[in-house]
């Protein structure tokens, strides 16, 4: 497994690399499929194999996913915030691509003007 960390709590991680390392001096070649991490959903992960685990049903890194987006959803649900000038596709893309809850993604959204990429940018960074 090899991680390269690109900030703080973004992790670009490859499970079953193939590495080659130069002989004349310490520099690598990495080949192999790249995931991203977020550490900041660690938690939720974690949670949520749990409550998955308890069930008896084996999941997958995508169930997992799934999962984290719906336990944070249910937590961030109490909130609800005016969504009057926002549409509903650019709320769900933020939803997903931030993996965070409607609420957020309006708010990130109102913040940067309806600002799709920026919207992310502020969630995620």
């Amino acid at each position: 497994r090899v991680t390269v960390r690109k900030s703080k709590n973004i992790l670009f991680v490859i499970a079953h690399p193939e590495v080659y390392k130069n002989p004349a001096n310490e520099t690598y070649i990495v080949f192999g499929e790249v995931k991203i991490e977020d550490m900041s959903s660690q938690p939720h992960r974690v949670a949520a194999e749990k409550f998955t685990q308890k069930d008896g049903v084996s999941s997958t890194g995508k169930e997992t996913s799934k999962t984290t987006t719906a336990t944070e959803i249910v937590e961030e649900s109490d909130e609800e915030v005016d969504e009057e000038g926002v549409e509903d596709k650019d709320i769900d893309l933020v939803m997903q691509q931030a993996n965070v809850g409607r609420s957020k993604a309006v708010k990130a959204l109102r913040n940067n003007k309806n600002d799709i990429v920026n919207a992310i940018m502020e969630l995620t960074m």
